[in-house]
């Protein structure tokens, strides 16, 4: 019976694969068959990778970057009964403005996948006159009705929490400039509609551990658990043969998510195999999003490996929990507020 309970709907399927008998740092193991998506996995697109999937009618949905054979990342839709075996949508999602008219972004890329309520909420990276933030609401993957950007240019790693907390909606974002990114922080902002986005507060930056010394940034939408909120991010180094992202974790203030309870020194998966070493971009695991399930607790990661694949690991919440805990180191702006 798990001591740490998450607090979300059950999922009873959620994929799984038992931990190895030997294992060494994190308590976080890969699904022996990875990648669960490879190349060329519909018409015309040539990679899918940083995708989210969530339980959706007793089954699954998602929503996946694919990178077209033009070389341009749109937005797909797919489904699986498993949530390891996808089939895809062969046109990418169709987007529209608030008056049923057609209104598709220049590209889209990075999407997330949230539940708040009744509306499930699609966040990516896209052109706003330079790199920023494109949201999207619908309630039966059908109609995808586009919001207006809440943050100006430039800004990436955007995921909303999955409840409103004090009423509000909440917001993780990774402010950044116009190239790619020397710097790079996690930020929290709220709002009361999803169109007017303010009270912006620090969370947490990046670290003198090295595999976190360039940048951070947001990853899969935060777990709510009853240590905090659970939060799978990217921290990325800089070698002389390129970056490297690794996945780190950190647990934040349940009711001040901008104040950092834990944060793992260590991280938590970092590029290993082949198909997170070798690909399109070397050297990358990058997490989008969970499934998890508060009766088990366990939680399935799917992460993007190399820009080219979709990896998928496993972990529980007891034994994640307990290791960042055993592991943390806070600073400063970590435990502090935010606002200055």
């Amino acid at each position: 019976m798990s001591e740490v309970k998450m607090i979300a709907p059950a999922v009873p399927n959620v994929p799984w694969q038992e931990r190895p008998e030997k294992m060494n740092g994190a308590p976080v193991w890969r699904y022996k068959e990875n990648p669960v998506i490879g190349r060329n996995p519909a018409k015309e697109v040539a990679r899918i990778f940083n995708s989210a999937v969530m339980p959706y009618e007793g089954e699954f949905i998602g929503v996946f970057r694919g990178e077209q054979t033009n070389g341009i990342p749109y937005i797909y839709l797919g489904k699986s009964k498993d949530a390891i075996h996808w089939e895809f949508d062969e046109e990418k999602i169709s987007f529209e403005d608030e008056e049923g008219n057609p209104f598709m972004p220049v590209y889209a890329y990075d999407p997330r996948l949230v539940k708040v309520e009744d509306t499930y909420y699609i966040i990516w990276c896209q052109d706003f006159y330079g790199a920023s933030i494109g949201m999207a609401r619908t309630t039966d993957f059908k109609k995808f009705v586009r919001l207006e950007n809440p943050f100006l240019p430039f800004n990436r790693n955007a995921v909303l929490f999955p409840r409103k907390i004090h009423g509000k909606f909440m917001m993780l974002s990774r402010p950044s400039d116009s190239g790619h990114t020397p710097f790079g922080d996690i930020f929290v902002s709220e709002s009361l509609d999803m169109v007017y986005w303010g009270r912006h507060r620090h969370v947490m930056g990046k670290s003198s551990e090295w595999w976190e010394s360039l940048k951070i940034g947001g990853g899969a939408a935060p777990i709510e658990t009853t240590e905090g909120w659970l939060l799978f991010y990217h921290g990325v180094s800089q070698t002389c043969n390129g970056y490297v992202y690794s996945i780190g974790g950190a647990i934040l203030d349940i009711d001040n998510p901008s104040i950092v309870k834990y944060r793992c020194e260590n991280f938590l998966l970092t590029p290993e195999e082949w198909y997170e070493e070798r690909g399109f971009v070397a050297n990358v695991t990058f997490p989008c999003a969970t499934l998890h399930d508060p009766e088990s607790g366990r939680i399935a990661i799917y992460y993007g490996a190399a820009d080219t694949y979709v990896g998928l690991a496993f972990t529980t919440a007891d034994e994640i929990i307990s290791y960042i805990k055993e592991h943390s180191v806070t600073r400063e702006n970590d435990t502090e507020i935010g606002k200055r």
